[in-house]
């Protein structure tokens, strides 16, 4: 979920680990998925940085976990 909330504006790879507060090792993991399954896009920017972004079904799916997270605590 923090991976998703993470990239909804757009982040490299390096303050995507910090924010997301995960090694190098199980952000590759997650974040591999997560492109794999269409939830975070990269793109290139013109400086040839690669920049990770929530996709439309990664939003739908950040907004399900949320309600869902919100139900279990009340």
């Amino acid at each position: 979920m923090d991976i998703l909330g993470v990239c909804l504006n757009g982040v490299k790879v390096t303050h995507l680990m910090y924010r997301a507060n995960l090694s190098y090792s199980t952000l590759r993991k997650y974040l591999f998925e997560a492109l794999d399954k269409g939830l975070i896009s990269n793109v290139r920017n013109s400086d040839g940085s690669v920049v990770y972004r929530t996709t439309e079904k990664g939003r739908l799916v950040l907004g399900k976990l949320k309600e869902v997270k919100s139900a279990l605590r009340s």
